[in-house]
C-alpha cells in the first residue's frame, strides 16, 4: 500500500525520499481513521441495538451488561485488530506494531474480565442469599490476580523473556522492594482501591479519628491524603490508612439531601400526669394538635365503654397523658415545620429513664445539609420545645445550681421553709426564726 502511494507522489514530481515519508504518513492516517471508524460502527450497528433489546427484555440480569458497559469495553479491541491488519504496510516496524498491539489487547482482555466479574457480582448481589454470603472480597482478589497475570504476560511479550523467568525474577526482588518501597507500594495499592471503590474524593468531608482529622479532603496523591480540618489546620495521613483504619465519609449525607437531627430533652418525671378536663381544653386550642386530641379521645372513650371501665379512677382503662400528648404535638410540629425533610424519618421517642429524668428524643432530618442552616434549624426546634413544655404541664429536669442552693439556704434561715412533721405523716411544720426557734405544727 505504501508503494502505491509512493508511486502516486513520485508521479507528481516529488523526490524519492520525500514521497516515501509522505506515503507512510498517509497510510498511518488511513489506519487510524479506519481503526476508530470501525469501533464507531461496531458500537452504533451492534451495541446500540443490543442495548435496546436488553432494556426492553423482562430478564433483569442482562441489564448489568449495560450498567457495567461490558460491550463497550469489548469494542476497545476493534482499533487494535485493525492496526494489526495494517502492520504489514510498515515492514520496518511490523514486529514492534505486533508487540504493542498484543500488549494492548492483553490489558483490554483484563479490563473485559474485570467488567464481566462486576456483572457477576451485581447479578449475585441481586439475590436474597447474597446478604448472608457476600462475594465482593473474593472477586477483588480474582481481579488483582487477573491484572498481575496480564502484566507478566505483557512484559513477556515486549521483552521476549519467558513468563516463568519474569516471575522468578520478581520473586527474588520482592523482599527488597517491600523494604525499600513499602510506603509507596502500600500507597499504590490503596490508591487503586480508593479510586476503584470511590471511597474518597477531593471535596469530601471525612473523619479519621485515629489521626484526629475532621474536615474536607483537599488533595489525594499516591502515598498521602491531605485534609483541611474545620479549624483550618491541615492533617496529612497515609493513603493506606483509609483502607486499614476506620473512617467516616459524610458524602452520603450530602447526596441523600438530609442531615440528621438527633437530640434529647430530659423531662422531670414528677411533672408527668394524666390529662384533666382543664388541660385538655387548653391544649385543644392548639390547632395542629386538635385532630390528634379528637381522634384519641374518641378511641379511648370507645375502648373504655366497650370494656365497662370505671373512669372515676384515672388509672382504670385508658387515659391521655401530658407526655404522650406532647409527643404527638412534636410530631405534628415537625411535619409542618419548613426545613425538615418530609421524605425521611420523623420520629419523637422516649428513651430509657435515667436519674436525670425521662429523655424525649427528636429524630428527624433537615432538608438543608449546610452546617450553618442545619444548626439554625436544630436550635429553632429546641427553642420551641423548651418554650412549649410548660403549656403541657411538663418541666425540664435540671440539676440544682449554686444559686438554687443559696436560695434554699436563705429560705430556711428566714423561717419560711416548710418541713415534714416528724410524726404527722402528710402534715407540715414551719420553722420560725425567733430566739428560741419555736416550731409551730399545723
Amino acid at each position: 500500500m505504501i508503494d502505491i502511494f509512493a508511486g502516486w507522489f513520485s508521479a507528481l514530481g516529488l523526490s524519492e525520499t520525500f514521497d516515501l515519508v509522505l506515503a507512510n504518513i498517509v497510510v498511518g492516517i488511513i489506519m487510524v481513521v479506519v481503526a476508530f471508524l470501525s469501533k464507531f460502527l461496531f458500537e452504533k450497528l451492534l451495541i446500540k441495538p443490543i442495548e435496546i433489546i436488553v432494556r426492553r427484555s423482562a430478564f433483569k440480569w442482562d441489564d448489568y451488561l449495560i450498567k457495567h458497559r461490558l460491550l463497550y469495553k469489548i469494542a476497545l479491541m476493534i482499533p487494535a485488530i485493525v492496526i494489526a491488519l495494517f502492520a504489514r504496510a510498515f515492514p520496518a516496524i511490523e514486529d514492534l506494531i505486533y508487540k504493542l498491539v498484543a500488549t494492548y489487547l492483553i490489558f483490554i482482555v483484563a479490563v473485559v474480565i474485570d467488567s464481566f466479574l462486576d456483572v457477576l457480582t451485581s447479578a449475585y448481589q441481586s439475590l436474597e442469599t447474597s446478604k448472608d454470603k457476600p462475594i465482593k472480597s473474593y472477586i477483588t482478589v480474582v481481579k488483582i490476580m487477573v491484572y498481575i497475570v496480564a502484566g507478566v504476560i505483557a512484559v513477556s511479550v515486549l521483552t521476549g523473556i519467558s513468563p516463568w523467568g519474569i516471575l522468578s525474577g520478581i520473586g527474588a526482588m520482592t523482599a527488597v522492594l517491600l523494604v525499600v518501597f513499602r510506603d509507596s507500594l502500600l500507597g499504590l495499592v490503596a490508591s487503586i482501591q480508593i479510586s476503584k471503590n470511590n471511597l474518597v474524593s477531593i471535596g469530601d468531608w471525612i473523619e479519621v479519628p485515629k489521626f484526629q482529622a475532621d474536615g474536607d479532603v483537599i488533595d489525594i496523591t499516591l502515598t498521602t491524603i491531605r485534609i483541611q480540618n474545620w479549624d483550618k489546620t491541615i492533617t496529612t495521613i497515609p493513603s493506606y490508612a483509609i483502607i486499614s483504619e476506620s473512617f467516616k465519609n459524610w458524602k452520603g449525607m450530602f447526596q441523600a439531601g438530609g442531615r440528621r437531627i438527633k437530640r434529647s430533652v430530659f423531662i422531670d418525671t414528677s411533672s408527668i400526669r394524666f390529662l384533666d378536663d382543664e388541660l385538655y381544653e387548653r391544649l385543644y386550642r392548639i390547632e395542629i394538635l386538635r385532630p390528634y386530641l379528637e381522634s384519641k379521645k374518641k378511641e379511648i372513650e370507645e375502648f373504655n365503654k366497650k370494656n365497662n371501665v370505671d373512669v372515676s379512677e384515672p388509672v382504670n382503662g385508658r387515659k391521655m397523658t401530658n407526655i404522650g400528648t406532647f409527643r404527638a404535638y412534636l410530631m405534628a410540629y415537625l411535619r409542618n415545620l419548613p426545613g425538615t425533610n418530609k421524605n425521611m424519618i420523623i420520629m419523637v421517642r422516649q428513651l430509657q429513664p435515667t436519674d436525670t429524668g425521662l429523655p424525649l428524643e427528636i429524630y428527624a432530618f433537615s432538608s438543608d445539609t449546610s452546617w450553618v442552616n442545619y444548626e439554625a434549624l436544630q436550635s429553632d426546634i429546641f427553642d420551641h420545645v423548651f418554650a412549649a413544655l410548660p403549656h403541657f404541664g411538663l418541666r425540664v429536669f435540671q440539676n440544682p445550681t449554686g444559686r438554687d442552693v443559696r436560695a434554699l439556704g436563705e429560705l430556711f434561715v428566714s423561717g419560711k421553709m416548710a418541713v415534714p412533721h416528724p410524726s404527722a405523716g402528710e402534715k407540715s411544720a414551719t420553722i420560725n426564726n425567733d430566739e428560741d426557734r419555736q416550731i409551730d405544727y399545723h
